[in-house]
């Protein structure tokens, strides 16, 4: 199995609670523990304008390109706006979309980046420039390749941006299961939204997942599973108050996982957020959803 990479998902942002050398260092531990060869390395290259157009608007990305955001535009973000940091997100999106496609013929795709679900069409928000999760989808339909996709997002915070890009879209069914009164405050409305507060344990938030993941394969019937596995319901995040271990973890990507290959749907990987205390626990948690797919995939 090939993975979706680059080197341009790292952008220096300085001090910073967001960990984007995480990406570097997942790669690192899967080629030194022979789960990948340097060849099935397939990186991405920073996407055309067009496949950007097909979900951000004209003037925000001509924004972008001239690095022209606003006061109120830069703060949002919160991450400092650069254009290599414009790389980085057009890369993540083409990355998204390609781990998408190899997903329709393989049954899974990988992107080692990815999950930027607070973007919106015409700003970014919380560490969130442009929304590969919404690119990877729109491209994938405009190519013909799919009609209906399913985003299930299991990061900690809901996917807001996501959600309101596709609010009006009967093809794409939006799934959020999320800590309720953190990040964003104002909640847009997914097609299901799970709100679980501080303190839910691991064995509730798995028998939830579980059961929302099997009603929806059959409900839905989607040509395309997006999971976007963040690893901040992690017990000792320094962001949230889930009570999620890494085992527990390991549980949730195999619900994920054996559900779509028992239901034949391709399923494409995206990481999204992490910001455990030891950036070591925040790389195994992502490492391990990608060695899990490689088992059940390969």
């Amino acid at each position: 199995m090939k993975v979706v990479y680059s080197p341009n998902y790292y952008a220096d942002i300085g001090s910073h609670v967001f960990p984007m050398e995480k990406y570097g260092l997942i790669i690192e531990k899967l080629l030194n523990n022979g789960i990948i060869l340097k060849e099935d390395i397939i990186e991405a290259p920073p996407i055309a304008d067009g496949g950007l157009l097909l979900v951000h608007t004209g003037e925000y990305i001509n924004k972008l390109w001239r690095g022209t955001l606003t006061h109120r535009e830069q703060a949002i973000l919160e991450i400092p706006y650069s254009l290599k940091l414009f790389k980085t997100f057009r890369c993540a999106c083409s990355g998204t979309a390609i781990a998408a496609k190899i997903s329709l013929k393989d049954g899974c795709g990988i992107n080692v980046g990815g999950g930027f679900h607070h973007a919106y069409p015409d700003h970014g928000e919380g560490f969130c420039l442009l929304n590969d999760i919404a690119v990877g989808v729109r491209v994938l339909q405009h190519e013909n390749l799919i009609k209906k996709a399913l985003v299930i997002d299991c990061d900690l915070h809901q996917g807001n941006g996501t959600a309101f890009i596709f609010k009006n879209d009967p093809s794409v069914y939006t799934y959020s299961i999320h800590q309720e009164n953190i990040y964003p405050l104002r909640k847009e409305k997914s097609n299901r939204d799970v709100n679980l507060r501080p303190g839910t344990s691991e064995g509730e938030y798995l028998a939830i997942l579980e059961e929302d993941v099997l009603r929806m394969m059959n409900v839905v019937e989607p040509e395309l599973i997006v999971y976007v596995a963040g690893a901040d319901p992690y017990c000792n995040d320094q962001l949230g108050g889930l009570k999620v271990t890494i085992r527990g973890f390991i549980r949730r990507d195999e619900i994920l996982f054996e559900n779509a290959k028992k239901k034949g749907v391709p399923i494409v990987l995206v990481l999204a957020g992490g910001y455990a205390k030891e950036i070591s626990d925040t790389v195994q948690i992502h490492y391990n959803a990608i060695k899990k797919a490689m088992e059940l995939f390969r």
